[in-house]
């Protein structure tokens, strides 16, 4: 591997429904009671044990070399603490890499979470803060049969920046 590499800055754009429409669904409150609709979290999470925990991430920054995907089930992210955080993302393809030219960053608030479609390329979570929990709903066995990730560094020479 070279030891020379481009570093690729992707600007974060604050997270709303229709720009994350591509990659999946920005789930924000609602009131109790409220009928179940299209605004809550469409999730497929029938091939197997769904999986609710908290993952606790330290030191995470903004840098990345990495992308990965789940091609089996959706998977939701949120932190806790109200603390903000961003994700890098690109649509779902039948390539073993994904389109750079469709990746995009977001920037989002600590006031609500994410559901990711099927096969949604994402990097991250990634945020400033020392220390921050967050909440994961995927298949208990995502991360060992439905783990697929591309290495922009080996294959590539690529690293990313999220900017604001």
């Amino acid at each position: 591997m070279s030891n020379t590499f481009t570093v690729k800055q992707l600007r974060a754009e604050l997270i709303t429904p229709e720009k994350f429409k591509p990659y999946g669904q920005l789930i924000t409150p609602s009131f109790d009671g409220k009928p179940y609709d299209d605004t809550d979290a469409q999730l497929q999470l029938s091939g197997g044990i769904p999986r609710f925990y908290i993952m606790q991430l330290s030191h995470r920054g903004r840098e990345f070399t990495k992308i990965t995907r789940h091609n089996l089930c959706t998977q939701c992210l949120g932190s806790l603490e109200g603390k903000d955080w961003y994700i890098a993302v690109a649509p779902t393809n039948s390539e073993s890499q994904p389109d750079i030219s469709k990746m995009a960053a977001f920037h989002i608030p600590g006031d609500c979470f994410i559901k990711l479609e099927v096969g949604t390329w994402h990097a991250g979570p990634y945020f400033d803060h020392e220390t921050t929990d967050f909440y994961n709903l995927e298949l208990s066995d995502t991360n060992v049969i439905d783990h697929f990730t591309h290495n922009f560094l080996t294959q590539q020479q690529l690293k990313f920046e999220i900017v604001d």
